[in-house]
């Protein structure tokens, strides 16, 4: 990794912010295109909220990558719950490909300069991260994450993409899991509003 790509990958950790996190499959391989994977990635969000790191604002599961915008609770930082959701997922993979489909393991195959070889889920180094100090940027991050399936054309509105926080936003019902909507702050009435 060069030192211009480093200096993007910076993590923020300052108390109270909200982030917008974007994380890759490895070389942008479809990995969540199945439920079970997808299903993976919901229970390390639940995870991570059961292990009180963070409050859940809003996700997307894309075929090969995912977005959340959520709010570290105090004395977490970011690069723990990213450790947490990934390994979370990574390890369920290899698993069940080792298991099932080994002749897949060699399209996730990592090979270092020095020759080490290991199997990679995630790409490499901890994907975008982007500090939210206002909650017009968080609600523009929600409606952005829910936004990404009709952008991409996998549905023509956000609410039916059922990887997605969009639907607990709209209805009021945790699914596919919960969300912490009750500890986002409103908008005043002058700022723009989701949905």
């Amino acid at each position: 990794m060069d030192v211009k790509h480093r200096k993007l990958c910076r993590r923020y950790d300052i108390a109270g912010d909200a982030h917008f996190l974007t994380y890759s499959c490895f070389h942008r391989l479809p990995l969540f295109s199945k439920d079970r994977t997808r299903t993976w990635m919901l229970r390390a969000f639940q995870l991570g909220r059961e292990k009180n790191q963070y409050d859940l604002w809003s996700f997307v599961i894309m075929p090969e990558h995912v977005h959340a915008v959520l709010l570290p609770h105090p004395g977490v930082k970011i690069s723990e719950i990213l450790t947490m959701l990934k390994q979370s997922v990574s390890k369920r993979a290899l698993i069940w490909l080792k298991n099932n489909h080994p002749e897949f393991l060699v399209r996730l195959e990592d090979r270092q300069p020095n020759g080490k070889r290991s199997y990679r889920f995630w790409q490499r180094g901890g994907g975008y991260d982007r500090n939210l100090r206002s909650l017009s940027d968080i609600y523009e991050k929600i409606l952005y994450v829910h936004g990404n399936p009709v952008r991409r054309g996998l549905t023509i509105v956000p609410e039916d993409w059922s990887w997605s926080s969009c639907l607990a936003w709209q209805t009021g019902k945790d699914f596919p899991i919960a969300i912490d909507r009750d500890s986002l702050p409103p908008l005043m009435p002058n700022e723009r509003r989701y949905g």
